[in-house]
């Protein structure tokens, strides 16, 4: 009879308790006794003592086992499970981090090609600059300049003869051509490529990013890590519109087997505009698939133009015709399994078409870094955790269900922004003012998919989709911060009544068309509900459950809860050039594999590159940053590349209706109007969550006779305590101005200052005062002191107010006060108090606001 040992590996606990239990003999178990046990096992591997004596009784096999002895073999069981656990992981990270190494020894070599190049070209820069005549400069110079791969990069390619499509000698030809210039920028030094800041290899990491720097066009290049195989890799890859969000099609028309077991194709590709500002793009590319005599796999792609030859591709209206420069995909097996992928994005967006403003949005690689190169290398690391097993989503829903979501709203929201006609979209009259652009589609079948049942989002009477929708330019607000602010504060922005009307059409019974109201916001609250994100959390995706209270007496009471299907995306903000995207849906409670979707929301995408410095810090160090007066101002000019936040960005809106035919105008005044309101909105937000470099902006907004900050600082302190005689900031004696500054700024209480006008305005807060107007030091200065007290507040301010012209200070009892986006702060007790210069002059006037919050 077969016997096998157990309590291998149990340690020496395990033999003592067999011992005592059998006079030091091992316990064998047959084959049939261990079946049984590890049945319970991938049931239960952790037992109770009552499940043990169960078992015991159940399997007449294990009746002459000791119930201690069941016990010890489950904790052995247990050990020897996790430590294959533990063993596999290592084997993974060691076969990462091998991986890694070699792709860095790679990395390593292709830069010291580089620098001996860069050194070459620089020794010979020097000496033509030593050697030619002034004459000659010019030529000179520009024969350094364009030398070497320089001047293979910035001028154009010969010409080629005309390549005819049925040839497929001459298209082999140009693919051959694409395969080497695309090896030489993905491993070689084709392109001088420069890394992203905050891209860092390692096991964990997403892998190694770098942008050109000074091609012709733009470039994006990665070096990764994933575990799946070429084959799986390469048909994920050539799947684009999967994962490449701005592409609206991809039709391969041609397909023509080549002799080494690859493929040419001729792909005609059609993207999405990111604005309303600017036309959509398209490319007719040859995509070349093959393979390489070390077993790698490659994948590349380059336009078909006069300049390369080859057939002409089709003409299509409302588009520019851009250009792919050789760019493509080296998929390198790993040993152990999985790939090394190297991503090449090279694409020329002809910039000059668009406006000036639009143009760095057009010329960043570090946009098309963050939209075509990483998002590729995001998604195949997500497919590979979903095959996997690692990502277990709730709710019952598959991941590609749950991906098709965010496409599906990704895309809704792109069609409604470029409004293409040949889905159906049209012009519709405005109003005389330009700001808002309204288009219909009174076949919106295409858009919502023939799955989808009209019926339920239109009435018998007919009707179709109306989008309203706007862009504008932003200045210093960064893009992350302000979508943020828009999901978790949605009160500040959204009507209810809107979206009544709008989750009303998914019902059978339409709802009344609502006014927009003077002052938005829910009469409920809001929930978020997470369905699911990515591995880096730089999308997620979540339902919004919106609070139904009720309308007041005169419109149609909704007590029920309205949900919103919300994709977020781009809120990391050090992620250098991420689109920031917040969009929504209205669904019902169903919420359906197939149910409709109209997306509306906001897109914000910087349009200036940022500095390679980190984050701007919203708790700044004052005394380096709180500077007002001249010297501030000189310095603030010399340093602003790296320490201001000079960022602008662009903003698109757009919503999305349901309308009657009878109903349209109704609902096209409503949508305009509804935009307006949420543009306002959305300027005010931004106004209060700009990111304030605080030296730089008071040297600007104070007049050149204003004290430097610590001066004022030092005002403030003194004559609180010659006034009131207690100290209001805790410093030694012998504290400097500027742990006083730091002092006054961070201070629990709101301190501030306003003017000696007959209309006060404020001219300094400390960081809880700006929290509290919820403002900035820009907009600080447009505040009054009248605008944000409330009836009570001005009365009991004018009845005191001699009081402190004559004592010198007041106590204020406890109010209520406003924001500057219109918030009631509550606030226990008020000091006012004369600040005196250094003549014992006025200066200004100081309010302090004691346990304020807001109601």
């Amino acid at each position: 009879m077969a016997m096998v040992a157990a309590g291998q590996g149990a340690g020496k606990e395990a033999g003592k308790t067999q011992q005592g239990i059998d006079a030091g003999k091992y316990v064998r178990y047959t084959p049939e006794q261990v079946e049984a046990l590890e049945r319970v096992y991938s049931e239960c591997p952790k037992p109770s003592s009552m499940r043990r004596q169960q078992l015991i009784r159940e399997c007449p096999i294990l009746a002459n086992i000791e119930p201690k002895q069941i016990k010890v073999w489950f904790q052995n069981r247990r050990c020897r499970e996790k430590q294959r656990k533990e063993a596999s992981r290592l084997q993974t990270v060691n076969r990462k981090l091998t991986a890694m190494n070699k792709l860095l020894m790679e990395e390593n070599d292709r830069l010291q090609k580089q620098v001996s190049q860069l050194v070459y070209e620089n020794g010979y820069m020097r000496q033509q600059l030593h050697t030619a005549s002034v004459a000659t400069t010019d030529t000179s110079c520009e024969s350094v300049v364009t030398s070497g791969q320089h001047h293979h990069q910035q001028n154009p390619t010969p010409q080629h003869p005309q390549r005819d499509a049925n040839n497929p000698a001459g298209l082999l030809a140009i693919a051959e051509e694409t395969l080497a210039e695309f090896l030489s920028k993905a491993t070689g030094t084709a392109v001088d490529w420069v890394q992203m800041v905050g891209m860092k290899p390692g096991p964990d990491s997403i892998g190694i990013i770098a942008v050109s720097h000074n091609c012709s066009g733009v470039a994006a290049r990665a070096c990764g890590l994933v575990s799946l195989e070429p084959t799986k890799v390469a048909e994920i890859l050539k799947d684009r519109p999967s994962w490449y969000r701005d592409c609206r099609c991809l039709d391969v028309l041609t397909v023509i087997p080549t002799g080494n077991g690859g493929n040419i194709e001729l792909i005609y590709m059609q993207t999405y505009a990111p604005t309303t500002l600017a036309s959509a793009r398209d490319f007719w590319t040859l995509r070349y698939t093959t393979g390489l005599e070390d077993g790698s796999l490659v994948i590349c792609e380059r336009s078909l133009t006069p300049s390369t030859g080859g057939p002409a591709g089709p003409p299509a209206s409302n588009f520019v015709r851009a250009e792919m420069l050789p760019s493509g995909y080296l998929i390198r097996p790993c040993e152990g399994g999985g790939s090394m992928i190297h991503i090449v994005d090279h694409i020329d967006l002809d910039a000059w078409s668009v406006p000036e403003v639009l143009r760095p949005l057009y010329e960043s690689p570090k946009i098309l870094a963050q939209k075509m190169t990483i998002a590729a290398l995001r998604h195949i690391r997500q497919i590979a955790q979903e095959t996997s097993g690692e990502i277990s989503y709730g709710g019952g829903r598959q991941p590609a269900v749950l991906r098709t979501f965010s496409q599906r709203l990704s895309r809704g929201f792109n069609d409604a922004v470029n409004g293409f006609t040949d889905d159906g979209w049209s012009l519709m009259g405005s109003d005389g003012v330009e700001d808002v652009t309204i288009t219909i589609n009174s076949s919106p079948n295409k858009l919502l998919g023939s799955h989808v049942n009209s019926s339920t989002m239109f009435s018998a009477m007919g009707g179709g989709i109306l989008c309203a929708k706007a862009s504008m330019l932003l200045q210093n607000v960064p893009p992350a911060l302000l979508v943020r602010f828009l999901r978790e504060h949605r009160s500040e922005w959204a009507d209810c009544g809107v979206d009544a009307y709008s989750a009303a059409s998914l019902r059978a019974s339409p709802y009344a068309v609502p006014g927009v109201r003077a002052s938005s916001g829910f009469l409920g609250g809001q929930v978020i509900l997470p369905l699911a994100h990515t591995i880096e959390h730089e999308e997620f995706l979540e339902v919004i459950r919106l609070e139904g209270h009720g309308f007041n007496q005169e419109e149609v009471v909704l007590s029920r809860d309205m949900y919103l299907l919300q994709l977020c995306s781009g809120v990391d903000e050090n992620a250098v050039g991420a689109c920031a995207q917040l969009v929504f849906a209205p669904i019902d409670e169903s919420f359906a594999d197939d149910a409709p979707l109209l997306p509306s929301g906001f897109r914000v995408i910087p349009l200036d590159p940022k500095t390679d410095s980190p984050t701007v810090n919203r708790t700044l160090d004052l005394a380096s940053t709180l500077e007002v007066g001249s010297g501030a101002a000189a310095r603030s000019s010399g340093e602003n590349s790296s320490n201001t936040y000079n960022l602008r960005s662009v903003l698109t809106i757009a919503f999305q209706f349901t309308y009657e035919n009878h109903l349209q105008e109704s609902v096209a005044a409503m949508a305009r109007q509804y935009v307006r309101s949420v543009v306002a909105s959305v300027q005010r937000v931004a106004m209060a969550i700009a990111p304030s470099r605080l030296g730089s902006q008071i040297g600007m907004k104070h007049h050149p006779g204003s004290p430097e900050a610590h001066t004022l600082a030092r005002w403030i302190s003194r004559s609180y305590r010659f006034h009131i005689g207690v100290d209001l900031l805790r410093a030694d004696s012998q504290a400097g101005s500027d742990s006083l500054l730091k002092l006054l700024w961070h201070h629990s209480d709101a301190i501030l200052c306003c003017s000696l006008k007959s209309s006060p305005v404020f001219t300094f807060a400390n960081q809880a005062g700006l929290d509290m107007l919820e403002t900035t030091f820009i907009a600080l200065q447009d505040i009054t002191l009248e605008k944000i007290l409330d009836d009570s507040g001005r009365k009991v301010l004018c009845s005191e107010f001699t009081k402190i012209m004559q004592q010198g200070f007041a106590y204020l009892p406890a109010g209520i006060c406003l924001s500057s986006m219109g918030r009631p702060v509550s606030y226990e007790q008020a000091v006012a108090w004369k600040v005196l210069n250094e003549e014992d002059s006025h200066h200004c006037l100081a309010f302090m606001f004691v346990n304020w919050s807001f109601v």
